[in-house]
């Protein structure tokens, strides 16, 4: 093994899975040239002095590179290292000029004031007592962190997950990591199972251990509720688990057992032998069919058909609008029936309709509310109304600390509620909403059952409709000025499994370009985002198209092509430190979970405006606010230049350009397509292969959920008291 000592220049790549890193050294004996080293660095920062060994390689495209084996970490032994070792945005509050005046003040004695004599800062100009205990308290932690990642390491564990352990427990990191390693999958967020059973096995569990079996059964309903499941049957779920933990079902069952005792999962009869749901998953889908049933048993309203129709007459001359049949009866049945659903695709005139039932509810002297699930969608809802329209969280006055409080004891002050979107709202989410809803109360929800379902678990739309027991209307005529738009008869050619038209007019809103080779179906994609369309549309290359693929990987999957589109479309931006090139400032980024504590969800759109070294944080401005990250939490943004048809729903971009490509052949289905091509309002631009896209027309198979709404809505002792709404 060859050794090789420098300083840590800078960290190029950073692959956050796995810890793998491709980084600059400046060895101290090959006259400060700088060295490529590749492999895993334990919490490695710029500025500080590493002896690495390993072996040096010649890579065919990028030339002689050390190949990492071990590292041992030096503290800098010069002013300069020392400076540069402080200022690299290792310790929270210290940034470069204060690195400088630091060093300038104690010389090669500084680590040792930090460490021994940290009341000594306060001689460095500019260093007050708060700003010397915030600093003092940063390298304690730093030092803390060091001494987890050895502990950790020793386990398979990297570094960026390490530091995230520390953030969560604190000094205690290493105590819980020993009694319980379990306890990361729940509480650290980028931590699974599988990492988590990695430590224990390497801790020393026995394979058999109760509290692994435990784990492996609720991770197997975990990773089913992300496949949409509510519940799987026990068979599956013994048969999934012992597979997963390579273990045997008869060792698993008695734990399973003891989870349904504790009331930590449920159970249910059911054909074979019978679902198993994780216990808040049961409790949503019992509560939404509850709360649908109580809304149901009430007497239909009052009002005559003749008054309805006056009112309607007098909202059509208002609105300046024509309701067609289905849309008037649409208004008279949201007005008459206490729950509604309406469902339809682009250009059959939910619109109009939503606008028609909130004039009629207005008229009546109704107090409404509308919201939707995400804050694109409430935007639109807002625009397209002229009332205004809120998220579901907003409108349940979401609060980090105390949840939802409006519920079943503080209840929404309103006498109906329109809900836009509804395909995209999980069941636990609708659970929530429907219990926050008066009884008497009239519910609206407006929706398009042919996209995809949502990302959370259950199939509300689809369920409601299903059960017969919910008014439904679903509007299928496109209107006249819809049939205009290439984008609207494409996208129910394809949902009636019908090829789309790829020709047509030069001033047409739907293009196809035909690429086999998926390299250059990338290459066409950059340079159309990038140069064509914002040059022959006067569109914002970055704001106004959105590159949507159906999956993440491969060439022409949303990773690989946020990383071209950042090149193309913010290729000055400041790299953000510690970070790699992964991110810049003036980033398009997506928040990819729900984080409550800085009230940003899932599929959130903002853009990195800002980056402070000396705290270790960056600022991303969303529509509404401007949140704070602190570098650790770079893990719950990704780039958003491009992004999945899934993680697009509910939103509308002025241009889409649609990878279609046999690489995707696993996600080449129906509704996707269809759900990709609904989101443009402007222009569609497919790139790829037309055998691709004859796959997805023709690809009508989609993944049935495991769930029982439907089924409970139709049984009928649930409406067994009270009057019933007659569907």
């Amino acid at each position: 093994m060859e050794t090789l000592q420098g300083t840590l220049d800078r960290i190029t790549y950073f692959n956050e899975e796995n810890g793998y890193v491709v980084a600059r050294i400046l060895p101290e004996d090959l006259h400060g040239e700088p060295v490529t080293v590749v492999g895993n660095l334990p919490s490695a920062t710029p500025g500080e002095v590493l002896r690495l060994g390993g072996e040096w390689t010649e890579h065919p495209q990028y030339g002689r590179q050390f190949k990492i084996e071990t590292c041992e970490q030096i503290m800098p032994a010069t002013i300069e290292g020392i400076r540069r070792y402080l200022g690299s945005g290792l310790i929270k509050g210290i940034g470069p000029a204060l690195a400088s005046r630091i060093t300038e003040q104690f010389g090669l004695d500084t680590l040792d004031v930090i460490e021994e004599e940290p009341d000594r800062l306060t001689e460095v100009r500019g260093l007050g007592s708060k700003r010397v205990e915030a600093v003092t308290q940063a390298w304690q932690e730093q030092r803390e962190i060091r001494n987890l990642m050895v502990f950790l390491q020793g386990h398979g564990v990297t570094t960026h997950l390490g530091t995230k352990i520390y953030k969560e427990y604190g000094d205690e990191a290493i105590r819980v990591v020993t009694k319980n390693p379990f306890r990361l999958a729940e509480d650290v967020w980028g931590i699974g199972f599988h990492t988590a059973d990695q430590i224990a096995l390497s801790l020393g569990m026995p394979a058999d251990a109760p509290a692994r079996l435990r784990a492996g059964i609720e991770h197997v309903l975990d990773e089913a509720s992300h496949q949409g499941h509510m519940f799987l049957p026990k068979g599956k779920l013994l048969e999934v688990t012992a597979e997963l933990i390579d273990g045997v079902e008869e060792d698993i069952e008695p734990v399973l057992t003891t989870l349904i005792a504790e009331e930590r999962l449920v159970f249910e009869d059911g054909p074979e032998d019978g679902n198993v749901y994780l216990t808040p998953l049961n409790y949503a889908e019992v509560g939404v069919s509850n709360r649908v049933r109580r809304l149901l048993v009430t007497s239909p309203m009052p009002y005559s058909s003749s008054m309805v129709e006056g009112a309607l007459s007098d909202i059509e001359a208002r609105l300046q609008i024509t309701l067609a049949r289905d849309q008037r009866d649409a208004a008279i049945t949201a007005l008459r029936a206490p729950v509604l659903v309406l469902t339809g695709g682009p250009g059959t005139g939910k619109t109009t309709t939503v606008r028609a039932i909130l004039a009629l509810f207005q008229l009546l002297g109704k107090e409404v509310s509308l919201c939707a699930p995400t804050g694109r969608a409430a935007k639109r809802l807002s625009e397209v109304t002229g009332a205004e329209a809120v998220t579901i969280h907003r409108l349940l006055e979401f609060s980090p600390t105390g949840g939802f409080k409006r519920d079943a004891h503080r209840p929404l002050k309103l006498d109906a509620l329109i809900v836009d979107e509804v395909s995209m709202v999980d069941t636990v989410l609708m659970n929530s909403l429907l219990r926050a809803v008066p009884d008497g109360s009239h519910v609206v929800m407006v929706g398009d059952v042919d996209q995809l379902p949502s990302v959370g678990p259950g199939s509300v739309l689809k369920d409601l409709i299903a059960s017969g027991r919910v008014p439904v209307v679903q509007l299928n005529e496109i209107f006249r000025q819809a049939q205009d738009s290439q984008i609207i008869t494409n996208a129910h050619r394809v949902n009636h499994g019908e090829m789309p038209e790829l020709t047509g007019p030069p001033d047409r809103d739907f293009f196809f370009m035909e690429c086999d080779d998926p390299e250059e179906a990338c290459e066409t994609i950059v340079q159309l985002c990038g140069e064509r369309l914002p040059s022959h549309y006067d569109v914002d290359p970055v704001w106004d198209i959105q590159v949507l693929s159906p999956m993440r990987r491969g060439i022409l999957g949303s990773e690989n092509l946020n990383v071209q589109l950042q090149d193309m479309l913010n290729a000055d931006g400041e790299i953000i430190p510690r970070a790699g090139q992964q991110y810049r400032v003036g980033d398009k980024v997506m928040q990819i979970i729900n984080n409550y504590d800085r009230e940003v969800f899932n599929g959130d759109i903002g853009q990195i405006v800002g980056a402070d070294g000396g705290e270790r944080s960056l600022t991303v401005r969303f529509p509404d606010k401007h949140v704070e990250y602190d570098l650790l939490d770079l893990s719950e943004l990704v780039l958003a230049y491009a992004t999945t048809v899934h993680k697009s729903q509910g939103n509308e971009y002025p241009v889409v350009v649609l990878p279609v490509h046999t690489q995707h052949y696993i996600m080449l289905q129906r509704n996707l397509l269809y759900t990709a091509l609904t989101r443009a309002k402007r222009l569609v631009v497919l790139v790829g292969s037309r055998k691709a896209l004859a796959i997805a027309v023709r690809n009508n198979q989609v993944a049935r959920r495991n769930t029982s709404l439907a089924k409970r809505l139709k049984a009928e002792s649930i409406f067994a008291s009270g009057a019933v709404w007659n569907a």
